[in-house]
């Protein structure tokens, strides 16, 4: 029997006792062969589960067939906006958008919800109740909750309250034996009782506390010291000796699927801030972009984005298409408030715009911090244009361009393609004057037009090249690019991923900043959860570059 027929046997087999829908026809397959990323994988079978009891029968399935079909393995997805190949893969892909898409309750100060939510939709639950999850990163209005539990998100907001790792309560995850377990943060006496446990949960407890305590030192250092960070696992986090807490939460949060899936998610939430108001600062040269944000900074900002000239040009050039997110009316409400800016551009378009925001609880309170930043910052007048806005309505005009960034890119410019290849490095503030001149200079080498974006309080930018997968010699420029700004980054002591997590972008690559004692933590933790590698391979630690490269995306 060919592997294709054993193929088809198997998928038509599960059809039998799966709980939902399997569609195995080109046109779906072929939708869910690519993310956001730059690769593209042909899966062989896409499944809608009804419930976390179909997915634990998805996943007794394959250990069951994996002897007579390796190749098996299951890759949970929702909005697919991964931007390093988390949500593909060439065996089942579990759409949680169809069925887990619920919001089940809002709480006081926490809300209960299914993966597959859209955090637009779930961002409208919770202000109902004056609440927010904070931790939404620029794709606010396409992921899903449970992709930003997978890739550990950030964003606009993150320079305040952190990412996500922080705002998750509990979690319910099915993992690689079939059945669904409730996780969360432990006592030292809950913990020992779940060692004591002689099954498959019990024998998880057990070795990861043996990994995290017999190598206590060496993980806590590798910590990386960044203010965000998606690599790797995030073993440092799980167990600290003095507060007795052991959290396999923060295990799960960042993991992109690899070690179980999530089909149930527990937030912490905040209270949605009052009033903000914002500095918008109009940057004509970037020599002193450096010196700029580190001087906003020292004024504790709630939020600190920012997006470079041609990020600019690309939305005049294009600003009908954000009628798609705003409506009519609301395209027409930005087009208005931009006026003023537009004048004020008398000089030429800046070659940066930068967004401090402040909250408060009053609308004068925000008011007299923006305008004293505006007043510390005069000694950079030469340089740039500032305009304050006082009112959240008419701060929000650069923001939903920085938002939009890349989906302007992705969608509308035609001739070029996007390569998130270097689109989520994190260098400290501090070291933001010396490295940037730098990483242009490596950007000029390489003959990359690239669009830079990013949270500037963070120090993480958002660096998406332009290029034109078809031709053999843009292709031949990632890899070395990406290990010179690897390399770059880890010099300032940086981390390669602030947000957007490694998948088969950077996983190839956590070699470079992690030691290999580091690694081989990491793969050790990798098979506790995961000892036949069913859940989304290719990822993280178990990712190739030469596998990577061979499924470069060649279709848009």
């Amino acid at each position: 029997m060919s592997n294709t027929q054993k193929e088809t046997e198997i998928y038509e087999k599960l059809a039998t006792i799966f709980d939902g829908e399997i569609d195995r026809s080109i046109p779906t397959r072929d939708f869910y062969s690519h993310d956001a990323s730059m690769f593209e994988i042909m899966p062989g079978a896409v499944a809608f589960p009804k419930n976390s009891k179909s997915i634990q029968k998805l996943v007794g399935f394959v250990n069951d067939h994996k002897k007579y079909f390796p190749k098996l393995s299951i890759t949970a997805r929702s909005a697919g906006t991964d931007m390093t190949g988390g949500a593909i893969n060439d065996s089942i892909i579990i759409d949680m958008t169809k069925h887990f898409d619920k919001t089940i309750k809002v709480d006081s100060d926490s809300a209960q919800v299914l993966p597959g939510r859209h955090y637009r939709d779930f961002e409208k639950d919770t202000l109902k109740h004056g609440l927010l999850l904070p931790s939404f990163p620029a794709s606010r209005e396409l992921c899903t909750v449970g992709g930003m539990v997978a890739n550990n998100s950030g964003g606009e907001k993150s320079l305040e309250f952190g990412k996500t790792e922080k705002f998750v309560k509990q979690l319910k995850v099915v993992f690689s034996d079939g059945k669904e377990y409730t996780v969360k943060p432990l006592t030292y006496a809950q913990l020992k009782k779940k060692m004591a446990q002689k099954d498959f949960e019990g024998r998880i407890y057990r070795e990861v506390f043996e990994l995290v305590d017999e190598h206590y030192d060496v993980i806590k250092l590798a910590k990386p010291h960044v203010s965000k960070d998606s690599t790797g696992y995030h073993l440092w986090n799980v167990w600290d000796r003095e507060t007795k807490i052991f959290d396999l939460t923060q295990l799960i949060v960042g993991s992109q699927g690899t070690l179980g899936i999530v089909t149930d998610i527990e937030f912490r939430l905040i209270k949605n801030p009052k009033h903000s108001g914002s500095l918008i600062i109009f940057l004509d040269s970037l020599d002193t972009l450096g010196e700029v944000i580190n001087n906003v900074l020292t004024h504790k900002p709630a939020t600190f984005e920012g997006f470079d000239n041609y990020t600019l040009m690309l939305s005049f050039k294009l600003f009908f298409f954000f009628h798609k997110t705003l409506g009519w009316w609301g395209m027409i409400k930005l087009g208005i408030q931009l006026i003023p800016s537009l004048l004020a551009f008398r000089r030429g378009i800046p070659k940066m715009v930068l967004i401090a925001q402040f909250t408060g609880d009053s609308n004068e309170e925000v008011a007299q911090r923006v305008h004293q930043l505006r007043l510390d910052m005069r000694e950079f007048g030469h340089d740039a244009i500032f305009e304050e806005d006082e009112t959240e309505e008419q701060e929000k005009k650069f923001l939903i361009m920085r938002r939009e960034s890349f989906s302007l890119l992705r969608n509308k410019v035609k001739d070029k393609h996007t390569a998130p290849f270097i689109d989520d490095l994190v260098v400290p503030p501090e070291h933001l004057p010396e490295f940037l001149p730098k990483l242009r200079v490596i950007l000029k080498k390489y003959k990359l037009l690239a669009t830079i974006a990013g949270h500037m309080g963070d120090g993480n930018f958002h660096v998406i090249p332009l290029m034109r997968f078809e031709d053999e010699k843009e292709r031949r420029k990632i890899e070395p690019c990406m290990q010179e700004v690897n390399a770059l980054v880890l010099k300032y002591g940086g981390s390669m991923s602030g947000e957007h997590n490694d998948g088969m972008t950077r996983g190839p690559w956590l070699k470079q900043q992690y030691s290999p004692q580091m690694m081989a933590h990491f793969r050790k933790a990798k098979h506790i959860f995961d000892p036949d590698n069913i859940f989304n391979p290719h990822k993280k630690t178990d990712s190739d570059w030469d596998y990577s490269m061979a499924h470069l995306r060649q279709h848009f």
